[in-house]
């Protein structure tokens, strides 16, 4: 942890990130498209499942995130 804050990780739905870190929406529409924020399932789904949905490198959207949010 950096600075006291809890990183993002793999395990965190995609819904708790965009509602503790608005500005990660620019990084989940890079990976994920536009139309995650219009899936229902996007607010429960685990950053993992997403990637592995989208056939993405997890560890990249991670990095990414991580960097956006600090």
């Amino acid at each position: 942890m950096e600075g006291g804050k809890r990183r993002i990780d793999k395990e965190m739905s995609i819904g708790e990130v965009l509602e503790k870190y608005p500005q990660a929406r620019r990084v989940f529409r890079k990976h994920f498209g536009e139309g995650c924020f219009n899936c229902p399932g996007s607010r429960v789904e685990s950053i993992e499942f997403g990637a592995l949905m989208h056939n993405k490198d997890v560890n990249a959207i991670l990095e990414d995130l991580n960097a956006q949010v600090k």
